[in-house]
């Protein structure tokens, strides 16, 4: 397959350096994004406005924030699903409700390619291109597109078919949530017993406690943010009622609600 037409759409946090490192690995890959591309530095020779973006589009990415979103890049405001010509494969790396992603397939015509690519990593590692792709589809298209993956992650992992990438996303999402509102809290705790941050976390990391959150305090852009409905902390909550909205019929889901608030209430750390 001819990996051409690359296009990424949403170039945020996590967008952008994609783009980026498609770029850096001789893709002559384009962003596009609802701010104008004047706002996007060293990116913005590559940055396209709607209608120069469609026409070239064989690939999308796409990687904004919710379903909201994802849904106008598809069928609302962008609606590249009907207006890009060219259009041969989608492929879904935003974090979003493993049910939605699965109903894509009926709502997008068979001969676009689907793929779901969730990624997880944060910024710092979209930027240093060792992404972690969890990826749903089929092996055949997986393999055509996998230079892709190779240009902006570092490990990659098919989980099945079609929406199987969205679900693994969702539940290590999960994890990672309540691994971020627990670090949090022993740090509070170990501020008022007047245990000094970095021994602790310095211990955390070779300890039983040991926590991606924990380990990259220093260098993941959130760690110490308090919630916002704009920040990354504000995009855990979603992340977890997106892996609420896939839970087993039967399932409790007291612990998973209970971690959502605690993330909800979460203040700044200094």
């Amino acid at each position: 397959m001819n990996l051409t037409g690359i296009g990424v759409a949403g170039c945020g946090r996590m967008g952008a350096p994609m783009l980026a490192a498609l770029r850096s690995a001789g893709f002559d890959a384009t962003g596009f994004d609802v701010r104008p591309p004047a706002d996007f530095g060293d990116l913005t020779p590559h940055m396209r406005t709607l209608e120069g973006f469609r026409n070239d589009l064989r690939i999308l990415i796409t990687v904004v924030r919710d379903i909201t979103q994802t849904d106008d890049v598809l069928f609302g405001a962008q609606n590249l699903i009907h207006t890009a010509p060219n259009l041969q494969t989608v492929i879904v790396s935003s974090t979003l409700s493993p049910k939605y992603v699965r109903a894509l397939r009926d709502r997008v015509p068979d001969h676009i390619t689907l793929i779901d690519a969730p990624m997880s990593g944060a910024a710092i590692a979209a930027e240093e291109a060792r992404l972690s792709f969890m990826l749903g589809g089929d092996t055949d298209a997986l393999k055509q597109h996998q230079p892709l993956f190779d240009a902006m992650g570092a490990h990659f992992h098919h989980m099945g078919n079609y929406g199987a990438g969205m679900q693994v996303k969702v539940l290590n999402n999960l994890l990672a949530a309540s691994n971020t509102a627990m670090t949090r809290l022993v740090l509070d705790w170990a501020d008022q017993a007047g245990i000094d941050e970095d021994a602790l976390l310095n211990l955390i990391h070779t300890s039983s406690g040991q926590n991606w959150l924990a380990s990259g305090f220093t260098n993941i852009e959130f760690a110490r943010d308090g919630w916002d409905a704009d920040n990354t902390i504000g995009i855990l909550t979603k992340d977890v009622a997106s892996a609420l909205d896939a839970a087993p019929d039967d399932a409790d889901t007291t612990l998973p609600e209970t971690v959502r608030q605690a993330i909800f209430a979460l203040k700044p750390r200094p």
